[in-house]
C-alpha cells in the first residue's frame, strides 16, 4: 500500500482514487517505462536458451541458466538499478539411508527481487540432491540451487526477456529448432570461443 486516509476510528483506508497513478508521472518518466515495458516484451533468443533431459527419460526441459538470467537483468535494469534478497529458505527434508550410507536434501527457497523505483515480485524456487555423500556438500547445493531457481523464477515475473517466454510451448518448440554458433567472450582483448 502507497498511502490512504484514515476513517474516524484512526485507522488507514486506502482509496484507488488517492494512489499514485500514470497520470502523475513525468513525461520522461512515462517514457521510459515503456521503453522498459518493450525491451521486457521482446523474447529470448536461442543463445540464451538450453535443454536437458526430463525427468525419467521424459521430454527434454527448455531453461535459461541463472548468470545469463543475471547478466539480461543487468542489462536491462542496470548493474544497480535492481536487487535481490533471500526472504526465506527452508530445509524441507534431510534423509539418511542407513542402507547407502548417502544422503537425499530438498531445500526451499523465496525471492524477492526489487527494482530501483520499489517495484517488486516474489517467487519460490528447489534444490534437490540424491544419493550424496556428505551432509553439507548437499545443503550447500540444495541452498543455491533453490535460491538460483527462485531468482529465475521471480525475474520471469518482470517480462519474456526474464524467462517468462519459456512457459509459452509454441515459443519453445520453435526456438530450439534453431542453431547458434557458440558464443564467444572478450577476455582483455582477446576474444575466446565458450
Amino acid at each position: 500500500m502507497h498511502g490512504g486516509s484514515t476513517n474516524a476510528f484512526g485507522t488507514q483506508q486506502s482509496s484507488f482514487f488517492s494512489e499514485p497513478s500514470f497520470a502523475d508521472i513525468s513525461q520522461e518518466s512515462a517514457n521510459k517505462i515503456a521503453e522498459l515495458q518493450v525491451k521486457l516484451n521482446r523474447k529470448l533468443g536461442p543463445e540464451y536458451i538450453s535443454q536437458r533431459p526430463g525427468p525419467g527419460g521424459g521430454p527434454k526441459l527448455t531453461y535459461a541458466e541463472g548468470w545469463k538470467i543475471i547478466n539480461l537483468a543487468n542489462e536491462v535494469f542496470g548493474f544497480n538499478g535492481w536487487s535481490s534478497n533471500v526472504v526465506n529458505i527452508t530445509t524441507d527434508f534431510i534423509d539418511f539411508s542407513e542402507e547407502s550410507r548417502r544422503y537425499n536434501v530438498g531445500v526451499t527457497a523465496i525471492v524477492r527481487v526489487t527494482l530501483r523505483d520499489g517495484v517488486f515480485h516474489e517467487d519460490v524456487g528447489y534444490g534437490l540432491l540424491e544419493n550424496s555423500k556428505s551432509k553439507g556438500q548437499a545443503l550447500d547445493k540444495c541452498k543455491k540451487e533453490a535460491v538460483t531457481d527462485a531468482v529465475k523464477r521471480t525475474l520471469r515475473n518482470f517480462g519474456n526477456l526474464l524467462g517468462n517466454c519459456l512457459y509459452d510451448k509454441s515459443y519453445t518448440q520453435e526456438v530450439t529448432k534453431i542453431k547458434v554458433p557458440p558464443v564467444c567472450r572478450v577476455h582483455l582483448g582477446e576474444s575466446t570461443a565458450i
